[in-house]
């Protein structure tokens, strides 16, 4: 295969792999969201949460987000001008993104936006392309940061109402 060639097919895998991101979240699809992730991997929404990034498993990862996401009455995340740095078996992939989260209007302010960009470090190994490290850059946000916490609440409340049903079930 020619090096042209190549690098269009990596570009486009690696594509594959960062729409896997927004279209595992939007859809609730976590067996794909985990997919795209390492064994290990950094974690850096520092510019978001103050937090400072750190190492995890890619699995603590996906249930951290799961734990939250579903939460949310409809999420939409948006990505869009992909930069791409290939060498070899590694890649530094810049893309642009816009994520909305939404809950009931019944709660009043309910939304929330981010803007800004993704910085991923991508590894090519035996199982294809994986995110090894991703940091959250945001430039802009609007609406009500409160509906994450509002989200993870109501992701509580449902398990332990399906938790409670399945206790008076075993009585």
């Amino acid at each position: 295969m020619s090096d042209d060639l190549k690098y269009l097919r990596d570009r486009a895998d690696l594509t594959d792999l960062i729409n896997k991101y927004a279209t595992g979240i939007d859809t609730r699809d976590w067996k794909l969201y985990r997919s795209i992730f390492a064994d290990e991997v950094d974690i850096d929404f520092s510019s978001y949460s103050g937090v400072p990034g750190t190492r995890m498993k890619g699995d603590d990862w996906a249930a951290g987000v799961q734990a939250m996401l579903p939460g949310f009455d409809a999420t939409q995340h948006l990505l869009a001008n992909m930069v791409f740095e290939i060498k070899g078996d590694e890649a530094t992939v810049t893309v642009y993104m816009q994520a909305e989260h939404f809950l009931p209007n019944s709660l009043g302010d309910s939304s929330h936006t981010l803007g800004g960009y993704y910085t991923h470090r991508i590894k090519r190994g035996k199982h294809g392309w994986k995110i090894h490290a991703t940091r959250l850059t945001v430039t802009w946000s609007r609406g009500n940061r409160h509906v994450y916490e509002l989200a993870r609440q109501r992701v509580a409340e449902r398990a332990a109402t399906v938790a409670k049903g399945k206790g008076k079930k075993a009585k």
